[in-house]
């Protein structure tokens, strides 16, 4: 029966024009209607998203000829009186149209081919939004099989086959769901073809979402064979299996309408196919949950009546809860609450933990009105909570003036970064020590009593009763040595010079040298005690500091060094890196540093400096100890910086003051510009002259100095950028390694421009109008690939070694009056320097050769250019940071994140190319279609000539 439809189908145009039409609406919708190429995404989403309507049509445009028109002809009697079961026509009329179908879609494959070939395409998604679309057509076939089985008429099969496909259709869809609250509207969604639909288009392969189709298909096609049997029963056929139909068809109805209600419950029998699993809970969150020793109280506030787009989010929310909770294993308790209907619970969220209703307008064709509605998450434990609401949870992209799409943003590293603050809030006030794994040794390289002066030799005593005060909290985890590195023939002093950089120290030039360094270390892991004065109180602080670099249940702190004046350079705006501060500052301290003194706080973890200027001796000073510590020193520095305003853009020559000592450390950057055809479109304002007159305007142009590093620029095997789907660099400069330099440390190249780059040493990066056109800019020199970050970890040895500390300058005539061992005046111990000259292994250079890129402005336009928010350059800049702290946990789940991954920058005609290309791959498939069904027709005649000659 099957073969005998197909042969029937390709025999006249139907089935041409059912892939004729499947094809040319597939890539409208495609590259027209969702507008692939503005998107800028590189996934196949438009493909599908059209899929349930436009199946209705096409679906049962296809089946309604099936059963009317045997019935028209007089053929059905035929089948009737058969002694073959029914159910075998039926089944057979059904996979003739599912091999259509099949055919209809294996022509559409040309387009994910396409995307993979221009970006970073995941296939998880992609076959799994082919095996929704088969599903679906499965379903919408099986529905038509049975319109056009008790019609008598096609175009009346026609209009109530779509009539019956729109109502599974429309009951997930807001124009039914807003008239009722959230459990009713998701129990229509379960029963919606269009709501199980989009769940597995995302990549989530759900059992209950392929058992509503199969199921689906399974009563209608039984309802088909019933129909027929009851014919035959009224010609005269057997009426024996009357009874028997009816009990099959009613059991499979109750069936699929209980087993789907059953299997709706459960939610682990699921495959998520995306790469990376995105929508599964990630072995990082699992550790954090591991960490509980009290229960974690997660509580979803959701409203029944919500916003229209906001409703299909509640039940996504509502089953990662449910994850979280069977993750936590006995650990995790999950309310979910409509706080509407519970008073007293609405009570204690506005009142206790500041959760108040948000108001949305909500307007259809009839009517405006105003709807307050709760979607907020608390996580709590013991005293400590924290509050998610729906600006913290979701993502609105606008593609078009009247096509905004709400998701959800990245749920799972949204609830893991609060259950990991409420847990180092809850363990910061317990012992100290609970949160550290190991144990710890205290070493206090200091000098004899009698060689240390009067201040120090008190300060000494003070040191070891306060670490004996943790000892003795400690639970056997910290231990405490002091030892003095002359004795035993200085051998130790030599030691610590070779592995630490520790060089004897004087109290004055001419004073007696002397040994007074404190070091905290855990196996092969040394980070030293800074000394900012000498007393008891700050000691402590600098040494609980130093702890809690240690331990895992801390918040840590970002010192972040900024131009002085913000509005002096560059781009100006006030705070030009609000955005990543506001990023850094949801899970980290980030503080501003002032190293005008010469010292970096001892709070601080990390040290970035972005965009320096002119740092003075001091301050270099200052990044040097901390690196020579064992810190992280994360730069974002070049010697250009640009100033957009007033609609002009220019370019600047700037002195970071950290040219030579990045050039010590071995990095040095080139004093040009790196000018790349893989760029990125950027606003830029262009001039030109039209009739006299100088007129300006924004143009988005293709920007070679905004360097577009994708693909192999990334280092796929660094964490910083593994997972980066892409990232822009502005007005770059390129970096060179100095092997000689380098050869103690690893240096991992971060990020690199195409191969096709070249360098420029000219400032003049604006473009203007040349003869009524832009002005390219021409390349010239070498064309190759250029470093544009790094990262160098190991020992470094110190600028300032074998030069005087810029913190000790004391006036010659005090010098000569001044010939004691000890100091006349206290001031001279409070600014002890303690030079360090060489770092332990645990030291880190992170360095990006521009000072724009974080910028906000710059990050705003990135964003224009890509039509919603560009969060990339400020993720690598946070995966920087969590590298550095070694936190693998958030910066894994962070890579999950739902950033969407952008196609590379093309020219107009590439774009026709590929629209070009498809249609022609569209075209030459429904060729070779019709050329098999045509030399299967030539053979069968020929068979047929043979039989009749024989």
């Amino acid at each position: 029966m099957a073969g005998k439809e197909l042969t029937l189908f390709f025999a006249s145009p139907v089935a041409y024009l059912f892939l004729a039409t499947f094809a040319a609406i597939s890539l409208f919708v495609f590259f027209w209607g969702e507008a692939f190429f503005a998107r800028n995404i590189a996934d196949v989403r438009p493909l599908f998203e059209w899929m349930p309507l436009l199946l209705i049509f096409l679906c049962s445009a296809l089946t309604m000829r099936l059963w009317s028109e045997e019935r028209a002809k007089g053929t059905l009697e035929h089948i009737l009186t058969q002694p073959a079961p029914l159910w075998q026509f039926v089944v057979g009329k059904f996979v003739a149209c599912l091999a259509l179908l099949g055919v209809a879609l294996a022509i559409t494959i040309p387009l994910p081919v396409t995307v993979a070939l221009i970006g970073e395409l995941d296939w998880g998604p992609v076959w799994a939004g082919y095996l929704a679309t088969f599903l679906l057509g499965a379903a919408y076939i099986s529905i038509g099989l049975f319109v056009s089985a008790r019609a008598s008429n096609q175009i009346v099969s026609l209009i109530a086959a779509s009539a019956l496909c729109g109502v599974f259709y429309l009951f997930g869809t807001p124009l039914l769901t807003d008239f009722f609250g959230n459990s009713t509207g998701e129990w229509l969604r379960s029963l919606s073809t269009s709501a199980r639909f989009d769940a597995i288009t995302r990549g989530v392969i759900d059992l209950p979402d392929l058992y509503y189709y199969l199921s689906l298909c399974a009563v209608f096609l039984s309802f088909n064979t019933l129909v027929l049997e009851r014919e035959r029963w009224a010609i005269g056929g057997d009426r024996k299996h009357r009874q028997a139909w009816h009990t099959v068809t009613a059991l499979l109805v109750i069936n699929a309408l209980g087993a789907n209600l059953w299997l709706g419950q459960l939610k682990t029998l699921r495959a998520d196919v995306t790469e990376g699993n995105l929508y599964s809970i990630s072995p990082a969150t699992e550790q954090y949950l591991k960490q509980l020793q009290e229960p974690l109280l997660i509580r979803g506030y959701f409203s029944g009546k919500t916003h229209p787009l906001l409703a299909p989010l509640v039940p996504q929310m509502r089953d990662l809860l449910r994850e979280y909770e069977v993750a936590g294993d006995g650990r995790v308790r999950v309310e979910i609450i409509d706080p509407t209907r519970e008073p007293e619970l609405e009570e204690e969220a506005n009142r206790k933990y500041g959760i108040a209703p948000v108001p949305f307008q909500v307007a259809d064709r009839y009517q405006a009105a105003i709807v307050s509605s709760y979607f907020d998450v608390l996580v709590q434990y013991g005293d400590e909570y924290e509050v998610l609401g729906f600006r913290d949870l979701i993502e609105v992209n606008a593609e078009r003036e009247t096509d905004i799409d709400v998701q959800l943003r990245n749920p799972e590293y949204d609830l893991t970064r609060a259950i990991r603050k409420v847990l180092q809030s809850y363990q910061s006030q317990g012992n100290l020590f609970d949160t550290v794994q190991g144990k710890l040794a205290f070493t206090a390289y200091v000098s004899a009593d009698e060689q240390l002066p009067q201040q120090l030799a008190e300060f000494k005593q003070s040191i070891r009763a306060t670490v004996e005060n943790m000892q003795a909290s400690s639970g056997e985890r910290l231990s405490a040595e002091f030892i003095d590195p002359e004795a035993d023939g200085g051998k130790i002093a030599r030691q610590i010079a070779e592995d630490y950089g520790f060089q004897p120290m004087a109290a004055s030039l001419v004073g007696r040298p002397f040994y007074f360094y404190l070091t905290l270390a855990r196996d092969e892991q040394v980070v030293q005690i800074p000394l900012d004065d000498l007393s008891a109180d700050t000691f402590e602080r600098n040494l609980e500091a130093g702890i809690k670099r240690f331990a895992s249940g801390f918040t840590k702190t970002v010192a972040l060094v900024t131009p002085a004046d913000d509005f002096s350079h560059g781009m100006g705006g006030g705070a030009r890196f609000s955005q990543l501060e506001t990023l850094l500052g949801t899970e980290l301290n980030v503080e501003r540093e002032d190293l005008s003194d010469g010292r970096v706080s001892g709070n601080a973890d990390i040290l970035m400096l972005l965009s320096p200027r002119n740092l003075s001796e001091k301050a270099l000073y200052a990044v040097d100890q901390f690196l020579m510590q064992g810190g992280t020193v994360i730069a974002a520095t070049s010697p250009y910086s640009a100033n957009l305003s007033n609609r002009s853009l220019s370019l600047n020559r700037v002195n970071s003051g950290l040219e030579q000592w990045l050039a010590h450390m071995g990095l040095e950057i080139d004093d040009t510009l790196v000018l790349d055809p893989q760029n990125s479109a950027f606003p830029v304002p262009v001039t030109r002259n039209v009739g006299g007159f100088q007129l300006q305007e924004l143009r988005m142009l293709d920007y070679p100095y905004f360097i577009d590093v994708r693909g192999a620029g990334l280092n796929g095997d660094n964490p910083i950028t593994a997972n980066l789907p892409q990232a822009t660099l502005s007005w770059a400069s390129p970096i060179r390694v100095n092997a000689e330099k380098s050869a103690e440390r690893s240096v991992t190249p971060l990020l690199q421009s195409s191969a096709e780059s070249w360098q420029s040493s000219s400032t003049n990066v604006m473009p203007r109008y040349v003869d009524g056109r832009i002005s390219a800019f021409t390349p010239e020199g070498e064309r190759e690939s250029r470093l544009l970050g790094v990262a160098s970890t190991g020992r470094f040895d110190s600028y300032f070694a074998g030069k005087p500390s810029p913190l000790v300058q004391q006036p010659q005539e005090e010098v000569k009056d001044d010939d004691s061992d000890s100091p006349d005046s206290g001031h001279k111990l409070e600014n002890l320097p303690g030079q360090i000259t060489r770092s332990p292994e645990s030291a880190r250079i992170i360095l990006f050769a521009s000072n724009d890129f974080l910028r906000d402005q710059v990050v705003r336009m990135s964003g224009a250019a890509a039509g919603g928010d560009y969060l990339n350059t400020l993720q690598l800049a946070a995966n920087s940071v969590d590298w550095s702290l070694e936190d693998a946990g958030l910066l894994s789940i962070r890579a999950r994140s739902h950033f969407n991954r952008t196609l590379p920058p093309m020219e107009q005609d590439s774009r026709l190319f590929w629209e070009t290309l498809n249609y022609i791959c569209a075209l030459l498939a429904l060729g070779l279609v019709a050329l098999i069904q045509t030399m299967r027709n030539r053979a069968r005649q020929q068979r047929y000539q043979q039989l009749l000659a024989g």
